[in-house]
């Protein structure tokens, strides 16, 4: 059995070889702060291009970015009740505005809050409840409709079982919030921004999801309609990678956002909110990762061609570099889907060996090697991160430059090609409640079980119970129609669902 780099494999125990990816890769660390991380330089430069690229897709549906408090007033969120009861146990709490030095019998000194808040404050758990007031502020006529707002923040959300990027305390994310003039233009919004999701996780994450509609029991506290695109990792269970909802005029009315329509007459808007978050890179991880360490889509790695230069020799040390210079150079005139090629040179005095291991790990998609001979040769020697390790190709560097972007597109093709095909073998259509249970027994297969289902939220709760297994998405597609009947109740049913473990 070769060796890995990674060590346990995903295989021995899927948990702890994602915790030692992260910390192999060198994306995140834990803080002091229980819950809460780090996140260190190339996990933030992974979230960064997520950010900037869907950014771009933002606007270009008509969106513009704005900033909102962090600290939201408890009565807000009182207006809303069944949106704070859905928030009620994960929310971080501020009642006081100051520290008083107070010295201790042991001559220790203790900082002790003081001053009291009249109103305590939330600390975002999520933004409906203070962005509805702006809104409330800001809309007064039909005429000042839609609303396309979307806010780049940190949020709290108080994580018992924090998991770095998956489940932390605090998380960076986008959450949109818009305001519309009817139902139905909501409605279009909510659908506009899942299936930009779908597309982005698709085409830039190499991540096939399955879009779908969540059940009553899933949905978003105090929503009408919560979307969802659902991927499945490496361990066969879900994520919920990214939500869609319509709001319907339930935040309008809490938040009295009103307007007056073209009929002379005040009317209430309907909202719409959506959002990813740093959980993406978590997703990533375990879709693409290996027993080696991360493997990164080219359209979304900080660095997407890494260049090594190999210098045996101390006196032809910067003539070797030069040259990886000015190949790097003539790699970044080029792009690569609109954007110029990350293109980095490691000049680091380290042996080479441990230079490729540590970008194997960090998951570049493009490694290239070039010493004294390659530049006399005119060759350069190219591996691909999706490939075996030991695996690479001595190439003219003039082909190099010529397909450069071709290759860079080969492997964000293939990384998408393969975690297709690994969700596709693992998604099954089950009929009995036999199957059910022995897909999704301890030592069953697992995956995704697509039902036929017409149960009630009661029986809904009780599968999420005695099983630990919940109904991931009511799927969009019409390959889920079809005639069939409940596997627990009997009764007719239109469609398959996605059930699934989850984290």
């Amino acid at each position: 059995m070769s060796q890995t780099a990674i060590s346990p494999t995903r295989e021995k125990d899927f948990p702890e070889w994602y915790q030692q990816v992260v910390r192999a890769a060198d994306l995140a660390e834990n803080s002091e702060v229980r819950g809460c991380m780090v996140i260190k330089p190339w996990g933030y430069g992974l979230w960064e291009n997520i950010q900037r690229q869907l950014d771009v897709k933002f606007k270009e549906t008509g969106h513009v970015n704005a900033y909102f408090p962090l600290l939201i007033p408890l009565s807000y969120l009182e207006k809303e009740a069944e949106h704070a009861e859905g928030f009620a146990t994960e929310c971080a709490v501020v009642t006081h505005h100051r520290l008083e030095a107070q010295k201790q019998p042991d001559g220790t000194t203790k900082m002790i809050p003081t001053g009291e808040l009249a109103e305590p404050f939330v600390i975002r758990p999520t933004s409906e409840t203070i962005i509805g007031a702006a809104f409330a502020r800001w809309v007064e006529s039909y005429r000042d409709l839609p609303l396309l707002i979307n806010q780049w923040a940190n949020v709290m959300r108080w994580e018992m079982r924090p998991r770095l990027f998956l489940r932390t305390a605090e998380f960076l994310w986008q959450e949109g919030h818009t305001a519309h003039e009817t139902a139905q233009e909501a409605i279009e919004e909510t659908k506009l921004m899942h299936k930009v999701y779908a597309d982005f996780l698709r085409n830039h994450l190499a991540i096939p999801v399955i879009p779908g509609e969540k059940t009553e029991n899933e949905r978003f506290p105090g929503a009408v309609n919560t979307y969802t695109v659902e991927a499945m990792v490496q361990d066969r269970k879900a994520i919920q990678a990214g939500t869609s909802h319509y709001l319907g005029q339930n935040f309008a009315k809490a938040a009295n956002i009103q307007f007056l329509g073209r009929d002379n007459t005040r009317q209430l808007v309907h909202t719409t909110s959506w959002g990813v978050s740093t959980r993406l890179i978590g997703t990533l991880i375990m879709a693409h990762g290996d027993d080696d360490g991360v493997i990164l889509p080219p359209r979304v790695a900080p660095h997407q061609v890494v260049i090594l230069p190999v210098t045996p020799k101390e006196d032809t040390r910067q003539e070797i570099i030069d040259a990886c210079e000015a190949l790097a150079q003539t790699l970044r005139s080029q792009t690569f889907h609109g954007e110029p090629l990350r293109v980095h040179v490691d000049k680091r005095d380290l042996q080479g060996g441990a230079k490729n291991w540590e970008w194997i790990k960090k998951g570049v998609p493009l490694r290239i090697e070039m010493g004294p001979r390659d530049i006399a040769s005119r060759t350069v020697a190219v591996a691909r991160r999706d490939l075996p390790p030991k695996q690479k190709e001595f190439i003219p560097k003039e082909d190099l430059i010529r397909d450069i972007t071709e290759k860079l597109q080969d492997i964000q093709d293939a990384l998408l090609k393969r975690a297709t095909e690994m969700r596709d073998a693992n998604m099954k259509k089950l009929n009995t409640l036999d199957e059910f249970k022995a897909f999704f027994a301890e030592g069953g297969p697992g995956g995704f079980a697509l039902m036929h289902w017409a149960g009630s939220n009661e029986e809904e709760d009780q599968i999420a119970k005695d099983m630990k297994v919940t109904i991931r998405c009511i799927p969009i597609s019409d390959e889920f129609v079809e005639e069939g009947q409940c596997f627990l109740t009997g009764k007719p049913s239109s469609r398959r669902v996605v059930f699934a473990r989850s984290y």
